[in-house]
Order: structure tokens, then sequence, then C-alpha cells
């Protein structure tokens, strides 16, 4: 129990991301099957039922999706509060996020029972009530409900801004089932339009709705800048960008579908799963920004816009490492360990993980830090270049990944120097500490990244799922960035940090689903551009890092 309340905060915006995404594909499914399958199946042909039949099946494992994460949190939410608070079970159900919880699951439950009635217009209607009811309960647990003022304002406008994710990033699993389904001009044309016209209003819905939280929630430019509410909330509007794009490259490729003439839809389902991606990265970033109070509640400690200018401005990157015993906490234990000597008793731990906030870091903890960036940012940009050398033709080069076993060999040594193997603090133990843990996954991901990508280089891998493997686990990373924990306090040192970390994120989920169409597009001038701009991501990423700054 004391393991899951350590590392509470972080889990919980992990859930809360799965949650919003499992509600986002289920409602988007079940308005899908509502206002596109069932009512267009006479036109798309012989294939209209199992369009029908594919956008059910997508929407009932959303559900189950949605009511493992939703039931799976509000238990967590539960035994988290009970625990650190005392209060009787009985009393902890009564709790809003309790409230709230019990209704979705039990309306996702519905959800799944109504898919299965065979009288279409009875069960569209009944899908769309108890579809209301899961949005509705969603709206329950965001920032809206805890104003006093122009509460009703706010929980109308988060309420439109999750259905507009749902009716378009949702809806884009139920339409790529669709064009597979279609066999000709006609067909997809048709699915396209009338997808078209959903996602329209659900940018529509996004864009209304985002404007007015924006104007509650940040409220001034430098909020917008200056509060890790706003900064998370400006990845989100670059990746809607991105996403906008996408979309308007599809829309262009429906309308470009004629009849009587051979067409390839794969450049329109391939940028649909992009859109799915980035839109996925987006739902985690709403997850990770209910974490932080709104940048117009935080008046103090914003980071002012000399602060950052000051902070990047260029400087020579560390290559000389500080002692190991010159860092705050070694030096610490250092001082107990001469104390209980002279006392003969057992020193007292500088550190317990789960226990409290690390030592004040000192100079050498600031450089230590910066000179594990610095250095990964050399093998980051090794990686890039390598990777550049490949694509143009040099065969030599494509042993490249290999580079990320030394990164990761780098890593797992000095990011946390006060735990195993350098420290005093047991592998395990030190697992409790939120920081850590998210550093451990990335060694994996780093691992993951050179086994697979090297085997692919190597031709040693037929099956496409693992050509696959290196861009999902790119954009896991980005999504790992995003997430990562906030300082409730708005702490400006860590602030500065986090506009460091949030342009690497993006970077890198650019990185991963440009990857991915290169390797999922036709053979072609699409695939060749993607071959190039993802090492140039990689590029960016270490000269990000190698210009890292601290102090």
């Amino acid at each position: 129990m004391q393991l899951l309340v350590d590392v509470f905060g972080y889990l919980s915006i992990i859930l809360h991301g799965v949650t919003i995404v499992g509600q986002a594909i289920a409602l988007g499914s079940v308005l899908f099957v509502v206002f596109l399958a069932r009512p267009s199946a006479w036109m798309i042909g012989a294939a209209g039922e199992a369009v029908i039949s594919d956008t059910v099946r997508i929407a009932r494992w959303a559900l189950v999706g949605l009511v493992a994460s939703e039931t799976i949190a509000t238990a967590m939410q539960l035994a988290v509060l009970t625990n650190t608070t005392g209060l009787d079970l009985s009393n902890a159900i009564g709790a809003d996020f309790a409230i709230a919880g019990a209704i979705k699951i039990v309306a996702a439950l519905g959800l799944l029972g109504f898919l299965a009635l065979r009288d279409s217009k009875l069960s569209s209607a009944l899908l769309l009530i108890v579809g209301a009811c899961v949005l509705a309960a969603g709206t329950l647990t965001t920032h809206a409900i805890a104003r006093i003022e122009d509460r009703e304002i706010l929980l109308a406008a988060t309420l439109l801004h999750q259905f507009g994710a749902a009716i378009w990033i949702g809806g884009i699993p139920a339409f790529i089932a669709a064009l597979q389904r279609g066999r000709d001009n006609a067909a997809w044309r048709m699915i396209g339009e009338q997808f078209s016209r959903m996602s329209q209003i659900g940018v529509s819905a996004i864009l209304i709705s985002a404007s007015v939280l924006a104007t509650w929630y940040i409220g001034s430019v430098e909020a917008a800048y200056g509060t890790a509410y706003g900064v998370m909330a400006g990845a989100k509007a670059v990746m809607f960008g991105a996403l906008l794009l996408l979309g308007y490259g599809n829309f262009r490729l429906i309308r470009s579908l004629r009849p009587q003439r051979d067409a390839s839809i794969t450049r329109l389902r391939r940028f649909a799963e992009v859109e799915i991606g980035v839109g996925f990265t987006l739902f985690f970033a709403a997850a990770s920004l209910t974490s932080v109070p709104p940048g117009i509640d935080l008046t103090q400690d914003r980071v002012a816009f000399h602060e950052i200018v000051d902070r990047n401005r260029p400087v020579w990157p560390r290559f000389e490492s500080p002692d190991y015993d010159s860092l705050a906490l070694p030096a610490l234990q250092a001082k107990l360990d001469a104390e209980a000597a002279v006392a003969a008793q057992k020193p007292l731990p500088a550190f317990v993980p789960g226990g409290g906030l690390l030592a004040d870091r000192n100079a050498a903890d600031i450089a230590w830090s910066e000179y594990n960036h610095h250095w990964a940012g050399v093998f980051v940009i090794a990686i890039a270049l390598l990777a550049l050398a490949n694509q143009a033709g040099l065969r030599a080069a494509r042993h490249w990944p290999l580079l990320f076993l030394g990164l990761a060999g780098f890593l797992f040594f000095r990011s946390d120097p006060e735990t195993w193997p350098m420290g005093n603090i047991s592998f395990l133990d030190s697992l409790r500490d939120v920081e850590v843990l998210q550093h451990r996954f990335y060694v994996v991901l780093l691992i993951g990244f050179a086994v697979f990508e090297w085997r692919v280089r190597l031709g040693q891998v037929q099956a496409q799922w693992m050509r696959l493997v290196f861009p999902l686990l790119t954009a896991i990373g980005a999504v790992a960035l995003l997430t990562h924990s906030h300082a409730i306090a708005n702490i400006k040192d860590q602030l500065l940090i986090e506009l460091t970390h949030t342009p690497l994120a993006l970077a890198g989920a650019a990185a991963g689903w440009a990857r991915w169409l290169e390797l999922r597009l036709d053979p072609g001038r699409g695939q060749r551009i993607a071959g190039w701009v993802w090492p140039i991501c990689f590029l960016l990423v270490g000269l990000s890092l190698v210009g890292y700054r601290e102090a």
C-alpha cells in the first residue's frame, strides 16, 4: 500500500490518460455507428453490414478498456484516500470522484448492452442518451467542477471539448476500419465525406471550447509561458495544429477520389493512423494537465520571459563530471555517518524513498545533471547523423541503433546517483520514487529501440509489427516525457526544466510518427520525405540536450 501511495500521482495521470483514450474511442465509435455506419450502410453496398459490425466491435473493446481503467483508477484513489486520511470506505465512496467514476462505469456498461439491440432506431436513441451520461460524468473530475465562479460555463465548455475530441479523434479507428471494407472510389469518397463533416463538427467544438477554457484557466500571455498549465496547454495547441494539417491532407485526398478512376487510399489510411497516434499523445497531455492548477490561479513564482531567454542562452556543454561525494545526498549521508560514529549509533539514512523530498540540490547536483544531459545529447546527435547517413545510402551506418545500448547503459548508471548501482538505496526501494521509476522506464525503452531497430536494419525481421516497434516506442517515450510529474507549487526551476522537456517530447512524437509513415506508406515521395524527417527530429532532440541547462 505504501508503494501505491508513493507513486499514486504519476499512476493517476497514466490511468487518466488511458481513460480519456477509452472514452473518446467508445463515444466516437458510437457516434460513427449512429450517424454514419447505420444510415449509410445501403450506400456503401455489400460491405455496409460489415462496417457496422466493425464499428460496434471497436466500440465494445473501447468500452471494456474504459470500464477497466475507470474501475482501477477509482479503486486506487479510494485506497489512497482511506490509507492517508483514515476515512472508512463507506464514507470515502461518497467523494465526488467516486460518484463520477461509478456513473461512468454504469453508463459504459449500459452502452455495451445497447450496442447489441437489434432495433437500430431504439438502439441509436439509447446510445446517444447513455453516451451523454458518460460524457457528463467525464466532466465531473476536471478543473471545472472545482471552480466557484462561472462553474456552469466551464462545465459546458469542458463537455463540448470532450465531445469534439470524441467525434473527431475518437471516431478515426472506425473510419479506418470502414475504409478497409470499401472496395471502390464511390464507397471511399462517401465514407470520407461523411466522416469529414463529423470531423468538422469536432474541430469547431474543440476550437470554441478551447477558447473559453484558455480565457478562464490561463487568462494572460504571461501565464501561458510562465506556468506549468500554460506550457502544457501550449503543447496541446501544437499537437492540435498538427492534427489539423493531417486532417486537411486527408480532406484533399478524399476530394480527389473520382468514379471510374483507379486510386489508392493507402496514404489516406496511413495519415489517419498518424492522426490517431498524435491524438492519443494529446489525450495524455490533457491527462497531465489535470494534475496542475490553472495558470490563472498561480500569480506567484511564474517564470518571466527574460528568465526563459537567459536559461536558454547558448553555453559550452559540460563534459566533465563532478565527484560523486560532492553531491548533496552523499555529502549529507557522510555527515550522518560521522555523527552516528561519534555517538556509537546506527546512522540514519539521508533519504528514504517515499519518505519526503530529497535534500536541497547543490551546485554539484546541477553540474551532474547537466553533464548527463549533454552526453546524452552527444549520443542522440551521433544516432541522428548515422541514421541520416544510412538514409543517404551508406550501408555501414546501418548499425546506428546499437548506440541506443550505450545511451541506455550511461543513463542506467548516471541518472539517479543516490540509488543502486552507485548509491546506497536498493534497486527495488528506488522504484518507490516516481522520478527514478520514469528513468528506469526510459532505459527499457532505449534497449527496445536498439534490439528491434537493429534487427530491422539487418533485414532479420519479417513480421510487420516488429518493424513498427521502434516508431511506437519513440512515440511512447514522447508521451512519457509529457506525463512526467509536475510540481504543484510551480517552482521556477522545475518549470524552466519542463520548458526544455516539452519541446523534446514534441520532437520525439514527430520522429516516431514520421518513421511510422516511412514504414507504412507505399514507395514514393511521401515515404522518402518521412524517411528524412524523423532523423532530423532526432538531431533537434540531440542539439537541445547538448544545450540543456539547469542554472
